[in-house]
């Protein structure tokens, strides 16, 4: 079973922060499940990375705000054989304006696929992991996760419970030879913050990454053990001030940087692809 290949399913994969993870993990060997809504740009990437790496690749598309969809994607890879050596739960998006007026209907898809399809893909995937131990999950959370985040207020809170989870789960699963990581990224130019429509300020501007530099500092973190990777000094020191300020003032300093960016609501920051 040790000689067995690392398969590593990516969710989100068809662009951004999940394109880069999955290029990252083929460098490195991996074996691959790229997961997305759009075929076209997943039997691309699967082209592109199989040309250089030469691995096998493989390409699922699936809507994950589809309550279904995490268990058909686990039958889905046991049709095919595939034993999960890591899960790179990425899926989400976010919805910028004020939580009153943002449409019900998208704000409770957001917790579905940030929060549920995470939750449920963890849940079935874990067991095999442990049983083996090997392995593990990578989750994308946000340096969001660390205060609350107005006029974002549901996409913050989603990232909290992502952060949260992989904490716990972290230390339930590490005696075991089992790894779970969140990943915290800031701000990063991708194409979530593209579709958003944000405009990074000066004050955003001098911790913005590449989704290229983040999934990279990611995957280097996730195998090294960790159970928090902040990439970027820059975001490593913001998380740190939300910890050792007062609350209050967090949250209205996160408020006036959300705000000053709202000239109505966005639909949709995505990193579903």
């Amino acid at each position: 079973m040790a000689d067995d290949p690392r398969w590593a399913v990516i969710t989100g994969a068809s662009s951004g922060i999940g394109a880069e993870l999955a290029r990252v993990l083929a460098s490195k060997g991996y074996f691959l499940v790229l997961v997305a809504r759009r075929h076209e740009r997943l039997e691309a990437l699967a082209g592109e990375i199989q040309s250089v790496h030469k691995i096998e690749v493989e390409t699922m598309a699936l809507d994950l705000e589809d309550r279904e969809a995490p268990q058909d994607l686990v039958e889905m890879l046991r049709d095919r054989g595939i034993r999960v050596h890591t899960l790179v739960n990425n899926a989400g998006f976010g919805l910028r304006g004020n939580f009153a007026t943002l449409p019900v209907e998208r704000q409770m898809a957001m917790i579905d696929l940030n929060v549920r399809a995470l939750t449920a893909l963890s849940r079935l995937m874990l067991p095999g992991m442990l049983e083996r131990g090997r392995g593990g999950i990578l989750n994308v959370a946000s340096t969001a996760a660390f205060q609350a985040g107005p006029y974002m207020a549901v996409y913050y809170a989603t990232k909290a419970y992502v952060l949260s989870l992989s904490e716990a789960l972290h230390e339930e699963a590490k005696s075991r030879g089992v790894t779970v990581t969140a990943l915290c990224p800031g701000s990063t130019e991708s194409e979530f913050s593209a579709t958003a429509d944000v405009e990074y300020s000066r004050t955003l501007r001098p911790t913005l990454m590449t989704a290229a530099e983040v999934a990279r500092i990611g995957v280097e973190g996730y195998e090294a053990g960790k159970a928090i990777v902040i990439p970027g000094g820059g975001n490593w020191l913001g998380t740190l001030g939300s910890k050792f300020l007062p609350r209050v003032i967090v949250r209205r300093l996160a408020g006036r940087l959300q705000r000053g960016e709202v000239t109505g609501p966005r639909e949709e920051a995505n990193e579903r692809a």
